[in-house]
């Protein structure tokens, strides 16, 4: 696909309901980070773009890897309509770097729930019927009354019909927006033209208004999240530790001789010795160059061990290719900026509970328990528990 996808993302500063509604902390994350990662992640997408006339917006969308256009204040008031807001980001880059997209995509930061998929498929969907707008939809499965008169506007209630018998309606969920650059300019909405939808589940399509609604979106998004890890549990057929943070709690003692000594759990062999058992290999990349992690990892019956390397990328491929493994069934164990690369490549990645910030916003899993104090275990009893 050759045409240009630009995504919008706007986010003011002012939202009355909730204050600061845009960047309040949703499972651990700030509201925008996951419309900001699900087009990261997307692979037709080229461009993701938050508008904002906040600073403190701005510098979250930055750090989770969106460019951000500041827009006018005239442009952030209550009243101001989304289409305007898309408008001025399209003429600012036209101005500034003459970048015209094919295709403008619309996410609204209040529907965190859709995911890398739902954008690419609607993407396909939508140049498969060569259309020219797209709006996500569920199916609205309610029975609907007028306020006014009192009376049904999608039922007969005196022959009333059986749920699964029902043809329902649709129901405009706000999380995905597509339209042609030419259209939406013409236009000026982000419908027109020939009008297609793509069809969204019900638990994606919440959107956050009030506080009430934080709690349920994360009550979802956490058991939803569980069954997506375990099903990459499943996968593992390797795993790869660091060891500060990891097998250790990054303490070092030292002796008046200057020699050090590090402290490990014991708990954590046992759960070496179930991965070993059930068929997991096991690897260990430090960049310590310490005979005390070398031993101890050779007692454990650690599969590969490498210390004292500094350029971990090199070794997690030749791991690959020697086990002939992919991506997907490897899981790798890390607590801070320094394996934030493999973190990313590896199907599953794991932090403790104490890990880096940075590292446990981007981990598949971020354990309750500390490094050195039961991490490594809790893993290892994670992934065999789904063998």
């Amino acid at each position: 696909m050759n045409d240009k996808i630009l995504a919008i993302i706007p986010a003011r500063g002012g939202s009355k309901g909730i204050p600061r509604k845009n960047i309040r902390l949703l499972a651990g994350k700030p509201l925008i980070a996951y419309s900001i990662e699900v087009t990261r992640q997307s692979r037709k997408v080229d461009r993701v773009i938050v508008s904002t006339e906040d600073t403190e917006i701005a510098k979250i969308a930055e750090r989770y890897g969106a460019e951000v256009i500041k827009r006018p204040q005239d442009l952030a008031k209550d009243d101001t309509p989304t289409e305007s807001v898309i408008e001025h980001v399209l003429y600012h880059l036209e101005k500034t770097e003459g970048y015209y997209p094919s295709y403008v995509m619309l996410l609204q930061p209040t529907s965190p729930l859709r995911e890398p998929s739902d954008i690419d498929c609607a993407l396909k969907k939508m140049m498969d019927e060569n259309a020219d707008s797209l709006l996500s939809v569920c199916e609205n499965d309610h029975f609907l009354w007028s306020k006014e008169t009192i009376t049904p506007l999608n039922y007969d209630y005196t022959n009333r019909p059986r749920r699964q018998e029902k043809e329902w309606e649709l129901l405009e969920n706000g999380s995905i927006y597509i339209t042609k650059t030419e259209i939406f300019l013409k236009e000026k909405n982000r419908l027109g033209g020939k009008i297609t939808t793509y069809m969204m589940p019900k638990w994606k399509s919440f959107e956050i208004d009030e506080l009430f609604d934080f709690q349920l979106v994360e009550y979802i998004m956490t058991h939803k999240l569980r069954e997506i890890n375990a099903e990459k549990m499943r996968n593992i057929k390797m795993v790869i530790f660091d060891v500060d943070g990891v097998f250790t709690d990054g303490s070092i003692y030292l002796y008046e001789n200057g020699k050090e000594m590090l402290q490990f759990s014991r708990i954590d062999g046992k759960g070496i010795e179930l991965l070993r058992n059930h068929g997991v290999h096991t690897a260990v990349i430090t960049s310590e160059n310490s005979q005390i992690v070398k031993q101890r990892m050779i007692k454990l019956k650690i599969d590969e061990i490498f210390i004292g390397i500094k350029e971990k990328s090199s070794i997690y491929e030749m791991l690959k290719e020697k086990y002939s493994l992919t991506d997907k069934e490897i899981c790798f164990c890390g607590d801070d900026i320094q394996d934030l690369e493999l973190i990313k490549k590896a199907g599953l990645s794991c932090c403790p509970q104490n890990a880096q910030e940075s590292v446990a916003e981007v981990c598949d899993y971020r354990s309750p328990f500390e490094g050195g104090h039961g991490f490594v275990r809790d893993v290892c009893n994670k992934i065999v528990g789904m063998k």
